[in-house]
């Protein structure tokens, strides 16, 4: 059994996953809520959405942090290191993983988000306003820096080697997968936790997609609002959530005899150098994050059976991303399956990545295409196979995700069922 690749690089294997999603608290609800069709998105409850033009959310409605974290610890944690810690025990839990079954300083920890604790920023501004800033919490700091997600998991599962916190917006828990495989193939860890995770809904945040007039207004119809590669979308939807990761090098899950789910073959990373949050008109950025990734992987574009896409429903993000495609894959992205995992959950911004990696194992596992729910009336801006409203079973052995964030920052990676 090869424990390298062609090139002399360790094979990086996914041995566990967690997910805290709209859709359900675990992978399995998760995956069979995707494979389904049914929408996550609703009203908003998470900030009071009375004065803004979309009061929309998807949000993991009835998370309780004290079924996962204690109680004086949980209130201590922003929501966003909450939904990772909550998604990191499912993931050791599946991987067979614990404290005592790995060398701690050979576990790292490598995560992506976005924003960091909003709602926590949010809450203390208006104790600053309200009562003064001396009633303020001591663990303001510690709850709503972007890298306490990645500090506060190392600290949950025992990990002392690498640490990393990836911010490049709704590109960083894609990348801080690529970034975790690479730090296995270059020997600085046997085993990483990775993935990303996002709590952003807040009043802040809110106020600030809608002055850009970013998000949706389907107001009236909240699961119908996030509609991806639609003629009638308008805007994506904001959501919450994480998705994690652990990946190890095979001979490491080879020597435990870890159950593998799939493998890490190939992630590549761009930058559109452009606009400072619209993409490149013609995918050009996009584009050679995909191809790189495909070289990295060792494949051509017709060896990718599906590929899970960014998809957030904004008029420009999906048409640049079909002319991605094109661009990469040739006349083979016509005969490419795409779907949007964002039509079910809406966007979770720098966690959507981490759980969009576990829609594409699961698709490589269960042979099955999630659709792309809401898809009524073609674009002729968007003229691929989209698999739309109804899953699709197909033999699927290999499978793109891609990632296309705020200023241009792209990253995609490559999954593939695991064969010895």
């Amino acid at each position: 059994m090869a424990e390298v690749t062609a090139n002399g690089r360790k094979r990086v294997v996914v041995t566990g996953m967690g997910a805290v999603t709209p859709l359900g608290e675990s992978v399995a609800d998760f995956w069979d809520s995707l494979a389904a069709g049914r929408s996550g998105v609703g009203p908003m409850t998470l900030a009071d959405p009375t004065d803004y033009p979309c009061r929309i959310s998807g949000e993991v409605s009835g998370f309780d942090p004290e079924r996962y974290i204690e109680k004086r610890e949980a209130r201590r944690l922003a929501r966003f290191s909450q939904l990772a810690i909550a998604a990191t025990g499912e993931a050791m839990r599946s991987a067979h993983l614990s404290a005592e079954n790995v060398d701690s300083e050979r576990m790292g920890v490598y995560l992506g988000n976005g924003n960091g604790g909003f709602p926590t920023i949010d809450e203390s501004m208006r104790i600053l306003v309200e009562r003064g800033g001396m009633r303020m919490s001591p663990f303001f700091f510690p709850m709503i820096l972007p890298n306490m997600a990645a500090g506060n998991v190392s600290r949950y599962v025992g990990a002392r080697g690498p640490s990393s916190t990836i911010v490049t917006a709704c590109a960083a828990s894609t990348q801080s997968i690529g970034d975790a495989a690479e730090a296995i193939r270059r020997g600085a860890a046997d085993v990483m936790v990775t993935g990303g995770t996002e709590a952003g809904i807040s009043q802040l945040g809110l106020a600030g997609f809608c002055v850009m007039r970013a998000l949706s207004t389907r107001n009236e119809d909240p699961p119908a609002a996030s509609r991806p590669f639609d003629a009638g979308r308008d805007g994506f939807v904001p959501a919450e959530g994480a998705g994690i990761l652990v990946i190890e090098s095979l001979e490491h899950a080879l020597r435990r005899d870890a159950p593998i789910v799939a493998e890490v073959l190939g992630y590549g990373v761009s930058s559109d150098a452009g606009h400072q949050f619209q993409p490149d008109d013609d995918g050009a950025g996009a584009a050679r994050a995909i191809r790189w990734a495909l070289e990295d992987a060792g494949i051509g574009p017709h060896e990718v059976d599906y590929i899970n896409a960014h998809g957030t429903s904004t008029p420009l993000n999906d048409a640049s991303e079909t002319l991605a495609i094109k661009r990469a894959f040739g006349d083979t992205a016509y005969k490419t399956p795409i779907s949007s995992t964002k039509s079910m959950i809406g966007h979770a911004l720098g966690g959507a990545g981490g759980i969009e990696a576990i829609a594409c194992i699961q698709t490589i596992a269960h042979g099955l295409i999630h659709p792309t729910i809401n898809y009524t009336t073609p674009d002729p801006a968007c003229d691929l196979d989209y698999v739309p409203n109804e899953a699709r079973p197909a033999d699927v052995r290999t499978v793109l995700s891609n990632s296309f964030g705020f200023g241009g920052q792209n990253a995609c990676l490559v999954f593939r069922r695991y064969e010895e």
